[in-house]
């Protein structure tokens, strides 16, 4: 990691209705929209969708982190991401999000270490750390199986 403070830069365009478009330096452009739950064309990606996406991509980079720091090895991850957006406190505002983590490990992995490190994750996760969201982890360890006649073949 390079010594903080980093600095993060982007620019969006867009008029007084349809889309905007996001730029970064060096990335392609990424169309945006209002959700159709804001009356949105539901074509394009909404600030709340990235803003999902942003906490399971930052999840599974810190995940890759802890996992080589507490040598607790995973072959595969897949989040799936639930935001609720209510009014609370006068304003609009997402209410809770739940990441449901399914992830793969090897087997004989310690179960209590996978989940104590999937929980370090989601405390350590940049993004959700910067949120006043709570976020809570609904976590799925998946160990591979092996059929009887795949283990036979290998005799």
């Amino acid at each position: 990691m390079k010594e903080l403070p980093h600095q993060y830069d982007t620019e969006l365009t867009g008029g007084p209705s349809g889309h905007a478009e996001v730029r970064a330096a060096g990335l392609p452009p990424l169309r945006m929209a209002e959700p159709v739950q804001y009356d949105g064309p539901g074509d394009a990606w909404s600030p709340e969708e990235l803003l999902l996406a942003s906490v399971q991509g930052c999840f599974l980079f810190t995940l890759r982190a802890v996992s080589r720091l507490s040598k607790v090895p995973f072959t595969h991850l897949e989040v799936r991401a639930a935001g609720t957006v209510d009014r609370q406190e006068g304003a609009t505002r997402f209410t809770e999000i739940v990441l449901r983590p399914s992830l793969t490990v090897p087997a004989g992995t310690d179960r209590a270490r996978v989940l104590a490190m999937l929980e370090k994750a989601k405390k350590a996760c940049l993004v959700s750390s910067s949120l006043s969201t709570p976020i809570r982890l609904e976590p799925q360890i998946q160990e591979p199986h092996y059929s009887a006649a795949r283990e036979e073949s290998r005799i």
